[in-house]
């Protein structure tokens, strides 16, 4: 980290055992992520008074190039699980490591991009041969196999049918791996 790390303790005494159990998260996240270049943590017992039933929350800020990663965990009323200062700790850096992850991810462009199915028009059927073709606006033509079309449909197709479907490469050339019958409304742009 470019700045030292932040700890502060609020409505409860300063501990160096949960300071040294931050400082490791700290240093753990630091050796797989070297961009946090600030990181500031707040581990307070908002019910200080009470000696039985009180609940962490552990609030961590971390800067990063792409901005500010804020984790607020803690005040979920119904989570015994943070009577434990450790695993309000534990949840709280699991969550800014996802945080992290998922920045990554974004960066070096692994998020999941939903393709749009193609469109076409049965082309031609050989329910014989359990197969049909599709034609494509731009003139080609894609196979499909009657496992291909969804819901168990082929025999409601006809030459002219609507249809989506996702594209492969067969073993023959082009090939709908899904097809799906267009609904009523679909208008094509």
């Amino acid at each position: 980290m470019k700045l030292p790390l932040q700890i502060t303790f609020r409505d409860m005494e300063p501990s160096p055992a949960v300071e040294a159990r931050i400082q490791e998260k700290a240093e753990k996240l630091e050796r797989f992520f070297g961009d946090i270049m600030s990181c500031r943590v707040v581990v307070e017992s908002p019910h200080g008074r009470h000696h039985k039933g009180k609940r962490f929350h552990v609030r961590i800020d971390a800067t990063v190039p792409e901005g500010e990663l804020v984790v607020s965990g803690g005040r979920h009323h119904d989570d015994r699980s943070h009577e434990d200062v450790y695993v309000a700790l534990r949840d709280a850096f699991a969550a800014l490591q996802r945080q992290l992850e998922d920045r990554v991810r974004k960066s070096r462009g692994f998020v999941k991009a939903h393709e749009e199915p193609a469109y076409g028009r049965v082309l031609g059927l050989l329910p014989t041969e359990d197969y049909g073709k599709i034609e494509t606006p731009d003139g080609r033509v894609i196979y499909f196999h009657r496992n291909s079309v969804l819901d168990g449909s082929f025999e409601q197709l006809a030459v002219g049918t609507e249809v989506f479907f996702h594209e492969e490469q067969g073993e023959q050339g082009p090939q709908a791996s899904t097809v799906r019958v267009a609904g009523k409304h679909h208008v094509v742009g």
